[in-house]
């Protein structure tokens, strides 16, 4: 004849996990997370066993491991979505910034850099063409070394009065971003 359950009751891990219709191992977890206090080694109060469970589940469905997992993972999702937003107000910030002509990409920097160098470039091999007649009415090594250096002061006057022009910039980031330059024109009216 089957014992009668008490308050008293004793069972395995084993023997509570049928009653529950929960795993050994469920069984086990919870023991660990202290949902369910042993009175002796491998051994469960019946009747306390069942009532903890009963209240940790009916409270929201979750056992406290499973809240505690959740809210952790909650407090991930909301880092993870303030650093998504810090993020794009950045990128919003700084595509504003390259709009206004304040902020410039390097590769755009690099254009123009380049540009500037062969417009240097452009002058040098040029300059050879704009002295040799010049030179060559020269009758003496030192006029024909002025010659050469008023043509070379020119060419760095000339560069010494190049200056950053917005209007090239504004340009070069529109044909990267491919807008129509008219675009703004059409706007404005």
């Amino acid at each position: 004849m089957p014992e009668k359950v008490s308050v008293e009751t004793q069972v395995s891990t084993t023997e509570l996990a049928a009653v529950l219709g929960l795993s050994v191992r469920r069984v086990q977890q919870l023991i660990q997370d202290g949902v369910f206090p042993t009175v002796a080694k491998g051994k469960l109060m019946l009747a306390d066993s069942v009532q903890r469970y009963i209240k940790t589940v009916s409270t929201d469905g979750m056992t406290d491991a499973e809240r505690k997992a959740a809210r952790k993972n909650e407090e991930s999702r909301r880092q993870s979505e303030a650093i998504l937003k810090a993020s794009k107000a950045t990128i919003a910030r700084l595509n504003a910034q390259e709009l206004q002509g304040k902020m410039h990409r390097s590769e755009d920097v690099a254009k123009m850099t380049e540009d500037l160098i062969y417009t240097i470039r452009g002058m040098l091999l040029g300059l050879p063409g704009r002295v040799a007649r010049d030179t060559a009415a020269a009758t003496t090594p030192s006029e024909t070394a002025e010659i050469v250096r008023k043509e070379t002061y020119h060419i760095l006057q000339e560069l010494s009065e190049y200056t950053y022009d917005p209007a090239k910039y504004e340009a070069r980031v529109r044909e990267r971003l491919s807008w129509d330059v008219n675009d703004t024109d059409s706007d404005d009216e």
